[in-house]
C-alpha cells in the first residue's frame, strides 16, 4: 500500500468545552498545548470544520500551514452558505443567496494552504434533505462550476443520489471524488456503496449511534467507538479504494471523548501504517463511556 498517498486523521482537532471535550482524553488536562501542533505529531491530515460557520481569513490559514510538517495535509469543508442555506439564512438572519463575492472570499481564505502545497481537498457535505430533484442538481452543479479547480470531494446522504445513475457519471465527468460515508442507516440512506469516481478517495466516518442521531446534540449523537470487528470492515473498503485511486483521505468524526483519534489509530494499525511510539490517550475507556 503506498503509504505516502493515504492520510488518515479526524474531522476537526480542537473539541475544548461539552461532555465530549477531548481534554483529558487525547489532550493532556494538566497542561495547555498548542492543539494543532500536537495533533500533528501523530496524524497526517485534518479536516477543517471551522470553514462550515465561515470562511477563513487568509492569515489564519497561513498560520495552520506554519504549524505543521511539510507532509500534512488539510482538507477544508465548504461554508454552510453554499450547502446549508436554510441553515446559514436561520443562523445569521441574512439571505442564502450565494455571490461571486462569496465564492472569491472563501476562495482567497485557503489560498494559503494551496500556495504551500498542503490543501488536500474541498469537502462539500449536504444535509440528508438535500434531495436529487432540480433544485438540488442546481445546487450541485454550482458547486461544481465554483470550485473546479480545487480537488473537491461531494458528501450526499439521500438515497435518491445513489439511485439515479447520472450522479456518478456527473462525478466522473468532473473528477469529483463522491464521500464514502458510514453513519446509522434509514429508509432515505445512501446505497451501502458509492463508486470510485475521481483519482483519489474521501472517506467520513461519523460512527453508528442510530439511537441518538436525530434525537441527539452535536456531541451525544457522535457518541460512538467502533469495535475490532467494524474496524476491519472500514478497513476493507478502504483498501478496496486504495487500490483503484493514487490517493486517499480518510477521517472518524465520532469526536466524543476523543474516540474519533483512538479509532484512526485503529485503522492504520489495521493497515500496517507506521504509528507514533507513544500515542497520547490520556484516559482509559470505562465501561460506562
Amino acid at each position: 500500500m503506498a503509504v505516502k498517498n493515504l492520510y488518515i486523521g479526524t474531522s476537526g482537532w480542537s473539541y475544548p468545552k461539552g461532555e465530549g471535550t477531548w481534554n483529558g482524553y487525547f489532550y493532556p488536562a494538566d497542561r495547555k498545548v498548542d492543539e494543532l501542533l500536537y495533533y500533528s505529531h501523530y496524524f497526517r491530515t485534518v479536516e477543517i470544520n471551522s470553514t462550515f460557520y465561515r470562511p477563513p481569513a487568509p492569515n489564519m490559514a497561513k498560520n495552520w500551514a506554519k504549524r505543521v510538517p511539510a507532509d500534512f495535509r488539510f482538507t477544508v469543508k465548504l461554508w454552510q452558505k453554499f450547502t446549508h442555506p436554510r441553515m446559514y439564512a436561520k443562523a445569521t438572519g441574512e439571505a442564502d443567496a450565494v455571490s461571486q463575492d462569496d465564492v472569491d472570499s472563501f476562495c482567497r481564505g485557503i489560498e494559503p494552504l494551496s500556495e504551500c502545497g498542503k490543501l488536500g481537498a474541498l469537502l462539500a457535505q449536504f444535509p440528508p434533505s438535500f434531495t436529487n430533484d432540480n433544485q438540488g442538481q442546481s445546487i450541485l452543479q454550482g458547486i461544481i462550476n465554483h470550485f473546479r479547480q480545487f480537488r473537491l470531494a461531494i458528501e450526499l446522504r439521500h438515497r435518491s443520489w445513489t439511485d439515479d445513475p447520472a450522479t456518478a457519471i456527473l462525478f466522473r465527468e468532473n473528477k469529483i471524488a463522491w464521500v464514502n460515508i458510514d453513519e446509522p442507516k434509514f429508509s432515505s440512506s445512501l446505497a451501502d456503496d458509492v463508486p470510485n469516481t475521481a483519482d483519489f478517495a474521501y472517506f467520513r466516518f461519523h460512527g453508528r449511534n442510530k439511537e441518538m442521531w436525530w434525537k441527539g446534540n452535536v456531541e451525544t449523537r457522535y457518541c460512538y467507538l467502533y469495535s475490532p470487528e467494524e474496524i476491519r470492515e472500514l478497513t476493507a473498503r478502504v483498501t478496496a479504494a486504495v487500490e483503484k485511486t493514487t490517493c486517499a483521505y480518510v477521517f472518524f468524526n465520532n469526536h466524543w471523548k476523543a474516540y474519533a483519534p483512538r479509532n484512526a489509530v485503529d485503522i492504520m494499525k489495521a493497515l500496517d501504517l507506521p504509528i507514533p511510539e507513544s500515542v497520547p490517550f490520556q484516559h482509559p475507556l470505562i465501561n460506562d463511556e
